[in-house]
């Protein structure tokens, strides 16, 4: 420090680094106007260098102290940067979920306009399998609707109302179905369940355009075209004995499954049967009131409904391989075999009577085996020397009425001819008029001559009446 400052900053920067005082006093030890240290007892040049550390070391220690309050500001600074940059990652993270959960929500309310990926608990499972047999399907010149979206185009609806029509709940608010009985002729109670308008129109178009279009067995003799119950009847006239049979539980014994399964073996994908399955089925219910509120609980799985349009033809469709095997049964046996509905049919005479035994095994074995059942109380044998009836109508020599419910009939018509149809009842129905009307045309159907003489009565009835 004994250089002497050759510019003006240079004595500045001096004077900084040490004091006024020490400067001054260098300086004049340089120019030798004060002695060198220790050469004074007492110098008071000592006390001006201690001062002049002392004024250092409190220096260094106003910087660390400046330095020290400079990082807790940086440190707070960079705090609130980094809760600002966090913050405003949130608003991101935020407005980044809340535009994927807006798109996902596009998303699926576009999917849910051109497919159906649910329909409920259980019967969901192959709705994304929607490639059919195309080949199979143009052999039975049947459509090629495979996907919801062209399901719903071909019934001319929305995706979203053949998902309502098709949906599988357990419990539910609604009902697609109006339940109620009717009395069987038998005895007991049928219960029916008619589809409401909705429902039957996607089960009418189901009908005409898939299920008609089918071959069926030529023993099947109910619900197709140009067969009935006369039909039916007619190969059983003048047999020496007839054998009945009645199918338990016919309707309610064909699953939802088995019917998914029927639309499948057409050709269908199994999101296209899945659907035409559901369609065509439901389960039995039980109507509960809870807090003011109608529930609609199912308390059995899906089955056919009888009072669909489509469940005859389904059920024909499906008896297809038991019509055939219980054919070729009786045709080895020397028997004539029809079916209508779940009534079977059973006729033979001379050589095939002495196999009435092997019918009834082997009828039971191969019913049984097609999954179904016999109800072994309405098996009827019905020999030549009683009356023989098939559906209803009497084949001992020809077709035609039973006597004994034409005598009835008979004295219907002179009672309600003479008194009114007032407090008069034919059959189940309550309305009277519309009841003999429709029982003289069933016996027109089996006895013309008859039927038109009955339907005069009733024409003079109405025009009376």
């Amino acid at each position: 420090m004994t250089d002497q400052p050759r510019t003006r900053q240079e004595l500045y920067d001096r004077i900084r680094q040490t004091s006024k005082q020490e400067f001054i006093l260098e300086e004049m030890i340089r120019l030798g106007f004060w002695p060198a240290q220790g050469e004074i007892p007492e110098d008071p040049a000592d006390e001006i260098r201690r001062i002049g550390e002392i004024r250092r070391e409190l220096d260094e220690l106003r910087r660390e102290s400046s330095r020290l309050q400079n990082e807790q500001a940086l440190r707070k600074e960079m705090l609130q940067q980094r809760l600002a940059e966090s913050r405003r990652k949130r608003q991101e993270t935020k407005e980044r979920r809340e535009r994927e959960r807006l798109e996902r929500a596009e998303n699926w309310r576009q999917r849910k306009q051109q497919e159906i990926s649910y329909l409920g608990d259980g019967v969901s499972a192959g709705l994304d399998r929607t490639n059919g047999n195309a080949e199979r399907l143009q052999s039975y010149q049947l459509p090629l609707y495979n996907t919801a979206a062209e399901i719903a185009a071909a019934m001319d609806i929305s995706i979203g109302q053949l998902r309502f029509l098709a949906f599988s709940r357990k419990t539910s608010h609604i009902s697609h179905y109006i339940r109620f009985k009717i009395p069987k002729k038998t005895g007991g109670e049928r219960h029916i369940s008619a589809p409401m308008p909705r429902l039957k129109k996607a089960q009418h178009w189901i009908l005409a355009n898939i299920l008609e279009k089918l071959e069926l067995h030529g023993a099947a003799q109910g619900f197709r075209s140009h067969h009935s119950i006369v039909t039916n009847a007619q190969p059983h006239v003048g047999s020496e004995v007839i054998i009945n049979f009645d199918l338990k539980d016919f309707f309610p014994s064909i699953s939802y499954r088995r019917v998914k399964g029927l639309f499948q073996s057409f050709g269908y994908s199994e999101a296209a049967a899945t659907i035409f399955g559901l369609l065509c089925t439901e389960p039995e219910i039980e109507e509960l009131e809870l807090d003011g509120k109608t529930y609609f609980v199912a308390v059995t799985e899906r089955h056919l409904p009888q009072g669909s349009p489509a469940s005859p033809a389904i059920t024909n469709l499906l008896c297809r391989r038991l019509d055939k095997r219980l054919t070729q049964m009786a045709e080895e046996l020397g028997f004539v075999y029809t079916r209508y509905a779940d009534d079977l049919t059973f006729s033979a005479s001379g050589d095939g009577l002495q196999n009435i035994c092997n019918v009834l095994r082997r009828t039971e074995a191969i019913v049984t085996h097609e999954g179904f059942s016999i109800n072994e109380q309405k098996t009827r044998i019905l020999r030549k020397n009683r009356q023989q009836e098939v559906t209803g109508i009497v084949v001992n020599e020809q077709l035609s009425i039973s006597k004994k419910v034409l005598k009835r009939f008979r004295a219907a018509l002179f009672q309600i001819e003479k008194d009114g149809p007032e407090g008069k009842r034919w059959g189940s129905s309550t309305d009277i008029l519309a009841s003999i009307q429709g029982f003289a045309n069933f016996v027109a159907m089996v006895n013309p001559e008859k039927g038109a003489e009955f339907l005069a009565q009733v024409k003079a009835i109405k025009n009376k009446w």
